[in-house]
């Protein structure tokens, strides 16, 4: 029983980094400069399994033990990094960028309420309560900058529920494959790598980070964001309370302001202040089962 917490701790550990690390990922956006949006994912992803091949290599497993996965295993992992990625930037080409990222900010609420059907968890009042609390959290932050939505977007919006149930469902259904490393992260990576290559050529110019500080931006992105933390969000919901992940998952989108601010390019607000102490609170209420252990 005690090396079960310990692991779970550990798992909400590596989620808790995962979800600081994608509070991170719109200011290295920024950064890294107006690189397409497909282009970014092929270049970042490539790090991404990168990471995961020399971390295989380290523990004496070869290549081809990376890509030995079955069929089902396969079209989660890349409809879950590949399949979300796609329906993000659509939705952001169909639908303006505030409301699109509201819509898409449904995934952790979702998660919650997936994880007692699709991963047998037992649902109760603090994780819900939890959750809306961390939902209201980014909902006050959007409506701060003036979101409004418009039947004009309709089909943007409905890319971008589309983003939360793909990350939704990936997290959910990643638990019940439990038994597969996370050394799989590499070869969804590579996957996603790849038809993001394919997309880039199809779909955009190619447009190159134009100072060494842009590369550097690039660089951290794929070994943080769009990455490593992917690695760390895998082990988190095989391993850990996802219930309490889905409701921390909201932090995610009040770092990333915060750190906007904090590099200067975005101004501090009060609503900023007030979506804190929500999330906050959410995630408090959300994995009180966890202090427990």
């Amino acid at each position: 029983m005690v090396i079960n917490v310990t692991n779970r701790n550990r798992a909400m550990l590596a989620g808790c980094g995962a979800i600081a690390l994608w509070g991170a990922l719109a200011t290295l956006s920024v950064l890294a400069g107006p690189v397409p949006p497909f282009q970014m994912v092929a270049m970042t992803f490539s790090l991404g399994a990168a990471i995961g091949i020399v971390r295989a290599r380290i523990r004496g497993l070869h290549f081809r033990d990376l890509m030995r996965w079955p069929l089902r295993v396969w079209l989660l992992g890349i409809g879950g990094l590949f399949g979300y990625h796609a329906l993000y930037f659509a939705a952001l080409q169909l639908a303006p960028p505030a409301e699109a990222n509201l819509v898409n900010y449904l995934w952790p609420l979702l998660i919650v309420l997936l994880s007692a059907p699709l991963a047998g968890e037992k649902l109760g009042w603090p994780h819900l309560v939890g959750a809306l609390l961390g939902f209201a959290g980014v909902a006050l932050l959007a409506l701060n900058r003036g979101v409004s939505f418009s039947d004009a977007y309709a089909l943007g919006y409905l890319l971008a529920l589309g983003c939360a149930f793909a990350w939704s469902l990936y997290s959910v259904l990643s638990r019940r494959f439990g038994e597969t490393p996370t050394d799989a992260i590499a070869s969804f990576c590579a996957a996603a790598a790849l038809l993001s290559l394919a997309c880039h050529l199809l779909f955009e110019p190619t447009v190159w980070p134009a100072t060494p500080a842009a590369w550097l931006a690039v660089l951290a992105l794929g070994v943080g964001p769009t990455g490593g933390a992917f690695y760390l969000w895998d082990h988190a919901v095989k391993r850990g309370d996802i219930r309490a992940l889905g409701a921390l998952s909201y932090a995610a989108p009040i770092l990333s302001t915060g750190l906007l601010i904090a590099c200067g390019l975005a101004t501090p607000t009060s609503a900023l202040l007030l979506a804190a102490l929500l999330v906050t609170a959410g995630a408090i209420l959300a994995s009180r089962e966890m202090w427990k252990g």
